[in-house]
């Protein structure tokens, strides 16, 4: 059987260069790509060091010209996708209010539009070869609406959504689509912001509670975060299953806020926003068992 040709975007760091580096390992043909190759080094270096079947090429997920060039170059070259990992995405915090409208739609424009664009590129060849799988990497946030993160967590809720009802309308034509969902992972995420200004983080807003506690969130999450491999494996294990699901929660913390939003009211969640900070850590240990 030929080896699998795989697609992966935003490689340059993070959950996309260890996953183009993992499928690499397995097998795949792996075409690695980023926005920025002046930032491909750290996996040229590491694909020449191990002599991995990796290529590294250059797209824009946010350019329909560039993700038509590299598309049609991979079917110039390999005559075939089999598999699309969109990886690429920005993070992006601060409460509705604050957040510019133009901030709000570069992190739909990244998050969901890019994967939608990318997908429509390559699944005319999948269904035409009744054989495919795509893989979104979503969020927890894309399970758990978070506060403080509203167009982010939107944006990976969307991309969800659009992917539970895509793996219906293509599973007649052997295609599999996979949602990843991580939760705090060791990566650059923070640093590629739509934030024009990147300190929301305003003491006299009336919405600093709010502020505080996502920042209490995640500082937990990082005191023991998920690390980009493990995602990495993560998809390699759903692309390559014989028994396919569409959600995969990567991290303790995702599993908790997975299983524990599912277990409470949607009563229980909003009424959180309005409790003293001690309830609202008593509150958060019970529901998802992470400890603020």
């Amino acid at each position: 059987m030929a080896a699998p040709v795989t697609l992966v975007t935003g490689t340059s760091t993070g959950i996309g260069l260890a996953t183009a580096l993992r499928l690499a390992r397995a097998g795949h043909r792996v075409i690695a790509t980023m926005r920025n190759l002046a930032r491909a080094e750290a996996l040229e270096s590491a694909a020449r060091a191990e002599r991995l079947p990796l290529e590294i090429a250059e797209l824009d997920v946010n350019d329909q010209a560039s993700i038509d060039r590299a598309v049609a170059a991979a079917l110039a070259t390999h005559g075939r996708i089999d598999v699309l990992v969109n990886n690429a995405g920005i993070g992006g915090a601060g409460p509705l209010e604050i957040v510019a409208e133009d901030e709000h739609r570069a992190i739909f424009e990244t998050n969901y539009w890019g994967p939608i664009r990318m997908t429509r590129a390559v699944l005319p060849g999948m269904r035409e070869r009744r054989h495919g799988a795509i893989v979104n990497v979503t969020s927890i946030a894309g399970r758990v609406a978070v506060p403080n993160q509203i167009p982010y967590s939107a944006s990976k809720h969307a991309l969800a959504a659009a992917s539970e009802a895509l793996a219906h309308e293509v599973a007649a034509f052997g295609i599999r689509v996979v949602l990843i969902e991580p939760g705090v992972i060791q990566t650059s995420i923070f640093e590629n912001t739509a934030s024009l200004d990147r300190n929301h983080y305003d003491k006299t807003s009336p919405y600093v509670h709010i502020m505080r506690r996502n920042g209490k969130m995640y500082a937990a999450g990082f005191r023991n975060p998920g690390k980009p491999e493990a995602v990495a494996d993560a998809i390699l294990a759903a692309i390559t299953s014989e028994m396919p699901r569409l959600r995969h929660p990567v991290g303790a913390d995702a599993e908790g806020m997975s299983a524990g939003r599912a277990r409470i009211s949607d009563e229980d969640w909003v009424a959180m926003g309005a409790v003293s900070d001690d309830e609202y850590v008593a509150r958060f240990k019970q529901y998802f068992g992470i400890d603020l």
